[in-house]
C-alpha cells in the first residue's frame, strides 16, 4: 500500500522565555524529521522524555502546524496558514491521548461526550447522533446504557474505551495513540492493546503510536521510528530493531526493557551524562556527548539517515563499520 502519512524535513521551534531585557530563546523541539506511513501500517515512536515525540503527535493531528518542512496527511499537503486543508482533514485524523482521567469532562455525559465530534463536523439529527455513539460503544466493548453516565463511575480501562469511541466516531483512517496504556494497570493494558489491534482489522485503520516502552512497541507495531533530542536516529521493522538495532542509542533503550524470557537478555549499556539541552544541543551528532563510539567527525558533522538493509540509521560508526557486531542480539 501507498504512504497516508509523508513528512519531509519537519521542524517545530518555539519561542521560549524572554521579557523587557532579554531575547525570547528558540526551542527546536522537531527537527528535519522525514519518514512515511503506509496505509493499514503502525508505526511506533520511541524515545526518552523530551525527545519530540509528543510534539510530532501534536503535529500529525493538526494541533500544531509544522514551523517548517512537507507534511502529506492523505495526499493533502498541509501549509501553514491554510485552514481549509486542516479543516478538511480533522475527521481523517483523531487522537487518543495518555491519560483516560484528564481526556474526558468530567461534567458531560458519556453520549454527549461521543456526540460532541458529530455536532461540530457533520448535519446529523439527534437520533442519528445518538444511534453512532450507541454503536461506537459497542465497538469498544461497553453497553448502551453507558450513554447516559459520567466519566466518574467508570474505571480506567473504561474510561480509555470511551476514549477510543470519540476517536472513531467520525470514521478516521489515521488514529495517533500518544503512550495510550502508560497510565493503566497492566492487566488492563493488554486488554486496550488487544481491542486497538482488532479496531485496526475491521476499520482499516493506520497508527502512529507514540510510546517509552518497548516491551509494548515490540508486539503492537509493524515498523519502529527511535528519536533522539527531536530527531529520527533510526527506522526499521520491528523484527530488525529487535535483532540487530543499529544506532549506540536504541542498543541502549533496548538493554533497559525488561526481558520476561531468559533468551532476550542482553548486557544491559549504561550512558553517561543526561539529555543535551534543547535550547543548546551539541554540534554534530546530537547523541555524541554520551556516545562510547564519537570520534571528531561526529563531534563536528551531523549525521543523515542512511540504508543499511532494512533499516535507516543516521550514525558515522554504522556507516564506517566502527559499531561493534552484538554479541547476543534480543530475540525476535
Amino acid at each position: 500500500m501507498g504512504a497516508i502519512i509523508t513528512a519531509k524535513d519537519l521542524n517545530q521551534v518555539y519561542e521560549v522565555g524572554g521579557g523587557l531585557f532579554r531575547k525570547a530563546g528558540s526551542l527546536k523541539a522537531v527537527k528535519d524529521a522525514s519518514f512515511e506511513v503506509a496505509e493499514g501500517e503502525t508505526l511506533a515512536i520511541v524515545g526518552e522524555s523530551g525527545c519530540g515525540k509528543s510534539t510530532l503527535a501534536r503535529m500529525l493531528t493538526l494541533i500544531e502546524i509544522p514551523t517548517e518542512g512537507q507534511l502529506t496527511i492523505d495526499g493533502v499537503r498541509i501549509e501553514k496558514g491554510d485552514r481549509s486543508a486542516v479543516a478538511k482533514l480533522r475527521s481523517t485524523v483523531q487522537i487518543v491521548f495518555q491519560n483516560p482521567y484528564g481526556a474526558l469532562n468530567p461534567r458531560q455525559k458519556v453520549g454527549a461526550i461521543l456526540e460532541e465530534p458529530l455536532k461540530i463536523n457533520t448535519k446529523l439529527s439527534a437520533t442519528e447522533r445518538r444511534a453512532k455513539a450507541e454503536a461506537g460503544l459497542a465497538e469498544v466493548g461497553l453497553r448502551p446504557e453507558h450513554y447516559d453516565r459520567y466519566p466518574h463511575m467508570f474505571s480506567g480501562g473504561q474510561r480509555q474505551r470511551i476514549a477510543i469511541a470519540r476517536a472513531i466516531m467520525l470514521e478516521p483512517k489515521i488514529l495517533v495513540l500518544d503512550e495510550p496504556v502508560s497510565a493503566l494497570d497492566v492487566s488492563i493494558q493488554a486488554q486496550i492493546l488487544n481491542l486497538l489491534a482488532d479496531l485496526q482489522e475491521r476499520l482499516g485503520l493506520t497508527y502512529v503510536f507514540i510510546s517509552h516502552d518497548l516491551s509494548v512497541v515490540r508486539h503492537v507495531a509493524n515498523r519502529v521510528m527511535v528519536m533522539y533530542l527531536g530527531r529520527p536516529v533510526e527506522i526499521a521493522p520491528v523484527s530488525a530493531v529487535y535483532a540487530e538495532p543499529l544506532h549506540p542509542y536504541t542498543r541502549a533503550l533496548l538493554s533497559a526493557t525488561p526481558a520476561t524470557r531468559p533468551e532476550d537478555k542482553v548486557e544491559r549499556i549504561r550512558l553517561s551524562g543526561e539529555l543535551p539541552s534543547p535550547f543548546n544541543p551539541p554540534p554534530g551528532c546530537s547523541f555524541n556527548p554520551r556516545c562510547p563510539f564519537a570520534n571528531d567527525r561526529c563531534r563536528s558533522e551531523r549525521p543523515e539517515l542512511t540504508r543499511h538493509g532494512e533499516t535507516m540509521v543516521a550514525c558515522f560508526a554504522v556507516d564506517e563499520g566502527r559499531l561493534p557486531h552484538l554479541q547476543r542480539a534480543v530475540a525476535a
